[in-house]
């Protein structure tokens, strides 16, 4: 089976096979860092590699690697009981070349570059991983995003390599799927922002106080917005629909992330599924990163 690997390969890199020669010999590698909420030892596919690296984040004293060992129900009671402002620490170049270095064919997502130097770290690793060997293909994509986003351009590079598609115009469809798809979010917590200085701290505890939700989504450059506040979370689960309407959501592919709150995260996907029943809805469970960012309660939804 080596030798049959080798020799497609040679023909791989001579162009020699078809589309549907390549699917069959071809296995993308797919490295994200941890603001996605994958867990890559949980995705099956013939045709991706997942893999994944992990931010840090420090709360107190205490400090976390956000890989599939964390334990996001210690790190949020922690993040509840500490008083000062926590933070996060993205991948080093580093961690990115170890995953570049396995593989001759690589898509790296990151978080938004405007969040994070993620990207950064992911670009200086593929410029040292292209200097050890010229042939490698390696694209890094700005997602603009996080979280559900990246779950839904994991999915569409896994569709486009099944259809068969050469890595380059992968990546161009890939960068033109991110530039169509959109992210919202519904915070019911403000304690990071208290603390990080970016709320005043009685309007955050009148806000919790009332059981008042914060809207928002991604400005087109990748920042975070605040767009309004809404109360209960029936009337959230409104305002999520609204929003996607509003963005000119009309029926297709859904990822919702939610922070330790599957019941509110359920009840939106019978509210999308009642406005466009076509549809197809991912429910996932926040990783470290998108659950330090969410809070406890939090809803990230990609679509």
């Amino acid at each position: 089976m080596q030798g049959k690997e080798m020799d497609a390969g040679r023909l791989l890199r001579a162009g020699a096979l078809t589309h549907r020669e390549r699917a069959a010999y071809m296995k993308w590698n797919v490295v994200t860092d941890s603001s996605c909420d994958l867990i890559p030892s949980d995705y099956r596919s013939d045709v991706i590699e997942l893999s994944s690296v992990p931010f840090e984040i420090s709360v107190g004293v205490r400090g976390y690697t956000d890989d599939e060992q964390l334990d996001i129900e210690e790190m949020l009671r922690d993040m509840e009981q500490e008083k000062t402002a926590s933070y996060t620490s993205c991948p080093a170049p580093g961690a990115w070349l170890e995953q570049f270095e396995k593989a001759d064919h690589m898509f790296a997502i990151t978080i938004s570059s405007q969040l994070s130097g993620s990207m950064n770290s992911a670009l200086t690793a593929r410029d040292l991983a292209l200097e050890a060997d010229p042939d490698k293909k390696i694209a890094v994509l700005d997602s603009r995003s996080t979280g559900p986003e990246l779950v839904l351009c994991v999915r569409e590079i896994e569709r486009l390599a099944r259809e068969g598609v050469g890595f380059d115009e992968a990546v161009n469809r890939a960068n033109a799927f991110l530039d169509k798809t959109k992210v919202i979010f519904a915070l019911s917590s403000f304690d990071n922002l208290i603390k990080n200085g970016r709320m005043h701290k009685m309007a955050g505890f009148l806000a919790k106080a009332l059981g008042m939700w914060g809207i928002g989504g991604a400005s087109d450059e990748g920042r975070i917005v605040v767009e309004g506040k809404t109360r209960g979370s029936k009337r959230t689960v409104r305002a999520l629909v609204d929003c996607m309407r509003e963005r000119g959501f009309s029926g297709g592919n859904v990822a919702i992330s939610h922070c330790d709150n599957h019941a509110v995260a359920q009840a939106l996907k019978e509210s999308i599924l009642s406005a466009w029943a076509d549809s197809r809805i991912e429910i996932l469970p926040t990783r470290g990163l998108c659950s330090y960012y969410a809070e406890r309660g939090g809803l990230i939804v990609g679509f």
